[in-house]
């Protein structure tokens, strides 16, 4: 993993507003950032244009590469759906015009559980979405674990699969690594090329089966993770995307947002090459 490749999902602090949070990511080293597309929308919101979405980028040096704002609904009325849908577009949308990259997105299930059928379902209607946005600089990553469905690695893999088509792929975090029944072995030449963003974190000392996928979560090298061996594996089978550092951690949430971003860059140094 190179440095060019650390970016910081602006979940990772709590800030007042958007340049607040630019501002603290350029400060720290990072050179790229994923959305909680929550912060761009209210930033414009107020008044202000994507144009000056773009100057704040430009004035941090910093680049969008993506993000993420809800869960595509796949079951459930038409009416729920559509309205859904709709705003998965204009998410996707929001990204391409921030200069492209990923939109991270779970699932929703249906009401009698999961089955074979129901992944189905659900590969049917992101072939229905992906469709509608090739002409978009922009690529779908459905994230395991954020489903009663789509619970595994292998499961979101089997979507992909089914799926086919070059904007669509998978998520990998490893703390949806670490709580789901995903093993280190899933991780091969055949689902890696699926892969299309990983985030970044390391888990405490805690089973898996036992632990919180978001509120469990500590800095890379504060946990019990082998990241090293993650990252090294994901490579090794073709993997150049970026590596995001995504966390929910209360104790960052109460620091300065500088001080937060400082923290997340600094920890994944140590797992850089260069």
């Amino acid at each position: 993993m190179r440095r060019a490749q650390l970016a910081i999902n602006s979940v990772s602090t709590k800030q007042s507003n958007l340049e607040e949070a630019l501002t603290a990511y350029a400060n720290a080293g990072f050179r790229n950032v994923e959305f909680v597309l929550s912060h761009v929308k209210t930033y414009l919101a107020q008044g202000h244009s994507l144009d000056a979405v773009r100057h704040l980028l430009h004035q941090q040096q910093l680049t969008a590469i993506g993000g993420f704002d809800t869960h595509v609904v796949c079951f459930g009325s038409h009416e729920a759906q559509q309205t859904n849908h709709e705003r998965v577009l204009e998410n996707a949308q929001l990204i391409h015009d921030l200069g492209g990259g990923t939109l991270v997105v779970g699932t929703d299930g249906p009401s009698d559980g999961a089955s074979i059928e129901a992944l189905e379902s659900i590969t049917s209607t992101f072939r229905s979405l992906i469709k509608q946005i090739e002409h978009l600089h922009v690529s779908i990553a459905l994230e395991f674990n954020w489903s009663p469905i789509v619970r595994s690695l292998q499961s979101a893999v089997r979507v992909a699969e089914h799926v086919s088509h070059p904007q669509f792929g998978v998520l990998f975090d490893p703390a949806h690594y670490y709580t789901t029944v995903t093993k280190f072995e899933h991780l091969t030449p055949e689902t890696v090329r699926w892969i299309k963003h990983v985030h970044l974190n390391d888990m405490r000392d805690k089973p898996g089966e036992l632990s919180n996928c978001n509120s469990d979560r500590v800095l890379p090298g504060q946990g019990i993770l082998d990241l090293h061996a993650i990252i090294s594996r994901l490579e090794a089978y073709g993997y150049q995307g970026f590596f995001s550092i995504e966390m929910f951690n209360e104790e960052l949430w109460a620091l300065p947002a500088e001080t937060a971003a400082m923290q997340c860059y600094q920890s994944l140094l140590p797992l850089c090459q260069q």
